[in-house]
């Protein structure tokens, strides 16, 4: 997320591919290994996942590193990452953030601030909101209800 004066603040978001749904996120002001764990911590509180799942990614380095392995491993969760130089292997996420750079007319923030307020209504607005063509257009929340 660019900000007035050239800074940036990161956001890190993963995602329920079946429903959609953004089940963690983290927004810092760096791209280290810490942001995707906060992102990672917040879907595992949230969802509670069965041994087994498959956790995917793309290569970026920060999913690579030793902590993100380690909680991945006590979560007993698999992880998987895109092979190199395709991005179609992670394009679920790569059209959530398409979508929300769009739909958000992503300029830059004034400030930090403004941003960390923004950012989480858009993703309250993704989950409960938001219709999806390759859901029926249901949102991702209603795609959670219907799958239970």
């Amino acid at each position: 997320m660019p900000l007035v004066g050239g800074d940036f603040l990161y956001l890190a978001m993963l995602m329920d591919r079946y429903s959609r749904l953004i089940v963690g996120w983290d927004l810092q002001d760096h791209m280290r290994e810490t942001l995707v764990l906060a992102a990672l911590r917040a879907a595992i509180h949230f969802r509670q996942p069965q041994p087994g799942l498959v956790h995917h990614t793309d290569r970026g380095g920060q999913y690579a590193g030793a902590q993100y392995r380690h909680v991945l491993a006590r979560a007993r969760m698999l992880q998987s990452m895109s092979r190199a130089d395709d991005c179609y292997d992670n394009a679920f996420m790569e059209s959530c953030l398409g979508t929300l750079k769009t739909e958000l007319e992503m300029k830059p923030y004034p400030n930090a601030r403004v941003a960390r307020k923004d950012i989480p209504a858009y993703i309250r607005y993704y989950n409960t909101r938001r219709r999806h063509s390759a859901l029926n257009y249901k949102t991702p929340e209603e795609m959670e209800r219907g799958a239970r």
